[in-house]
């Protein structure tokens, strides 16, 4: 069974091939003249959306074809060249051109998960029983297209982590001049109003003891995008120690999402002669 669908994997690798700087098949530099041939960039490619999916270990889904060294090797060698952060940057780049950011509508929440793990953004769970849990605190626009996030120990509150996360929008480039953040009523506080007015922002924010029915705004887009999250199964329960190596793999799964998003509505908009019969 395919980690993800053809439709969606072709142009993930059809843009990812082309960040990937040139190398030998075969290392001329080799003393002997001779070197086992490298693995290909593809098969690793894959390997690595596997592990995101299905949340296994290296070891379990290496094989003849590649060894779980290899995949960890090439992993660390493609998050050193950045590839993943512009992967992630161009699939958002093109959902702009083609669909549409909703940057005057943008929402923020944090998403607890496990972290059995431990390391660099892991702490003291408060919902389970003080295990090893990671929190993020995610930010996305009208549509719900993850924006950026903010990584810490899953004892950290939400509150302290809108400011960094709010820094994500520097990265955009123009903004409108109006824009609106939904939060929910973990950020009632006059420290966050304060944030808001000094960064120009409006804030819609539930306040505290009234229900969430009589007070829903637009903060479901983003409780969604944290499930579509958890459904890659990697980072629903994180064994990665490092903080480098689990940002790329949100980056990896917010290009996917975001090409996901992309090609569904771009179904109904354009028309193009290589367009299946059928919508994905």
């Amino acid at each position: 069974m395919p980690a993800l669908p053809s439709w969606l994997t072709t142009p993930l690798w059809d843009q990812f091939t082309a960040l990937i700087p040139a190398r030998p098949v075969v290392d001329p530099t080799h003393p002997l003249g001779c070197h086992r041939r490298r693995i290909s960039d593809r098969t690793v490619f894959d390997k690595l959306i596997q592990v995101l999916r299905f949340g296994c270990s290296h070891e379990a889904i290496a094989d003849t074809t590649c060894s779980a060294s290899t995949i960890r090797n090439r992993r660390d060698e493609w998050i050193k060249a950045g590839l993943f952060a512009a992967l992630k940057r161009i699939a958002l780049d093109a959902y702009d051109r083609i669909v549409g950011l909703i940057l005057d509508q943008i929402a923020v929440d944090g998403c607890i998960t496990k972290a059995p793990g431990g390391g660099q953004c892991a702490g003291p769970s408060p919902v389970d029983r003080r295990k090893q849990g990671m929190k993020r605190s995610l930010m996305v626009e009208g549509h719900g297209i993850p924006l950026g996030r903010v990584l810490a120990g899953a004892n950290r509150h939400d509150s302290p982590l809108l400011a960094p996360t709010l820094d994500k929008l520097d990265d955009l480039g123009p903004l409108p001049a109006d824009i609106t953040v939904h939060l929910d009523s973990g950020y009632d506080s006059g420290k966050t109003r304060t944030e808001l007015a000094g960064r120009h922002l409006h804030g819609q924010i539930a306040h505290k003891g009234e229900k969430a029915p009589i007070q829903a705004s637009q903060r479901w887009r983003v409780e969604r995008t944290n499930a579509w999250h958890n459904a890659f199964n990697r980072l629903q329960r994180c064994y990665e120690r490092r903080e480098v190596v689990i940002d790329a793999f949100f980056d990896l799964a917010d290009a996917i999402l975001t090409v996901r998003s992309l090609i569904r509505p771009a179904w109904t908009l354009y028309r193009w002669d290589s367009r299946p019969a059928r919508r994905p």
